[in-house]
């Protein structure tokens, strides 16, 4: 394939030329370029053709993909938008958005840093850390990229590419956008793409199956656990012992025999102290319930495409592991494991002494500390919203070190004292925190104190 060259002009099937400004990156399918198409900046993906299987059947996808539109109206994912008409040598390439400022890759986030090339040229390049402003936005982060996938998958469409180069996400506000989705196709169906060695299902690797849903439902736990636990579910000792992983060891730990670093029945491949110090280190500190999601995955459903987890409940532990990060008064903040237990639901600070109780509400548990918030998920039925503030923990202005949950909701609450007597608490008021108080948010939705 020819490269394009700076000024050059590539005309587009929906009318008009786009003119190549310069390079903004490569890969194996292509180099991508920024454009300027129309009075606007796009990212321009030019394809490297002779890697393409069937490029005409790629092409007429991808015109099928514009036509479609993303999921969501585009919401968390940088689509498609126009596609080039053909060189004579049948090279060809599309149009989108350029990722907006603010945002990094995955991969930057997973290394920790990213190398920035300066303003002025001959200057050095400069090492940036990058990292999620809180354990708070990492998880919404987290939820985002879930529920990107659901709306993929409710499509009729799957991925088939997951891997730690198709995201950009705002380290500050966990704001998610999906990239390379050049690669999408209808669910059953394959242009030649197979995935990414550690990310790939272990069924594509073998050559069993090609990328569907299930598939990408397999990558999608990678994901999630490289992001929280910042190391490869299958790479432990067993795979250390490789000097060089060639194609064939791919193949052998990653297809034919993987094995889960913290297999309950098979210890073949544990972690090793000194190299996968960050994996070690986490998977103490989450809670058992995301654990045992993430050894399911790796386990039965590696074997089992059809057992692993849906979108819609991973977005719910993860909405539930978000509520479980406890910020106490004295500053510290961790995962409730990290606390200790004064009976089933009431938590204990180890700093400072401080006693935490919990809010029962559906099928979640909220932890009551100073700034605890409710979300529509929680209060309003059949609702995935957990951005939206419905209520939050706050003390009284009058009476210093007394908690109520302030109603910050559209609709009016009863609470339910355990004497039975009942009081209506409209949006700014408080429900007192109180052992067995229950409160009605409506639509059958109750919740109680648990202590």
């Amino acid at each position: 394939m020819r490269e394009l060259k700076i000024r050059e002009r590539v005309q587009i099937e929906a009318g008009g030329e786009a003119v190549v400004e310069r390079e903004l990156g490569r890969g194996g399918q292509g180099i991508v370029y920024q454009v300027r198409y129309r009075g606007r900046e796009y990212a321009l993906k030019w394809y490297f053709i002779s890697r393409i299987r069937n490029p005409e059947a790629f092409r007429k996808n991808l015109r099928k993909n514009i036509e479609d539109g993303a999921p969501e109206d585009g919401k968390r994912f940088i689509w498609p938008l126009f596609i080039t008409k053909q060189k004579p040598n049948g090279a060809f390439g599309y149009l989108m958005q350029l990722a907006p400022r603010g945002y990094d890759s995955f991969t930057d986030i997973y290394n920790g840093y990213k190398w920035e090339m300066p303003a002025v040229k001959g200057q050095p390049a400069r090492k940036r850390k990058v990292r999620f402003a809180s354990l708070d936005v990492m998880l919404t982060a987290a939820i985002n990229i879930v529920k990107a996938f659901r709306s993929l998958h409710l499509s009729g469409k799957s991925y088939q590419d997951l891997n730690d180069g198709g995201f950009f996400i705002d380290t500050k506000t966990g704001d998610v956008l999906v990239c390379d989705c050049d690669n999408v196709a209808p669910d059953g169906e394959n242009f030649g793409i197979g995935g990414m060695p550690g990310f790939m299902a272990p069924e594509v690797v073998r050559g069993a199956s090609k990328p569907n849903v299930l598939t990408d439902r397999y990558s999608l736990a990678v994901v999630l656990f490289k992001l929280f636990f910042r190391g490869d579910p299958l790479e432990g000792s067993k795979v250390l012992k490789c000097v060089v992983m060639t194609e064939e060891n791919d193949l052998i730990h990653y297809g034919k025999d993987p094995v889960f670093i913290y297999d309950p029945n098979n210890a073949k491949n544990r972690p090793v102290n000194g190299v996968h110090d960050n994996v070690i280190k986490l998977w103490q500190i989450y809670p058992d319930f995301i654990r045992q999601a993430f050894t399911m995955s790796f386990t039965y459903g590696i074997q089992e495409p059809n057992a692993r987890i849906i979108e819609k409940n991973w977005i719910k532990m993860l909405i539930q592991l978000k509520l479980d990060i406890v910020h106490c008064s004295c500053g510290k903040t961790a995962f409730s494991s990290v606390f200790d237990c004064q009976g089933d639901h009431t938590l204990v600070c180890r700093n400072c002494g401080s006693t935490i109780y919990t809010l029962g509400v559906s099928d979640y548990e909220v932890h009551l500390h100073p700034g605890a918030k409710l979300y529509r998920c929680l209060t309003e039925k059949a609702n995935d919203d957990f951005e939206t503030v419905t209520g939050e923990v706050v003390e009284n202005r009058l009476k210093k070190g007394l908690y109520g949950i302030k109603n910050l909701s559209r609709k009016s609450w009863k609470v339910v004292f355990p004497d039975g007597s009942q009081r209506d608490v409209i949006r700014g008021k408080a429900a007192p925190i109180w052992k067995e108080l229950q409160i009605d948010f409506g639509d059958d939705i109750r919740a109680e104190i648990l202590l």
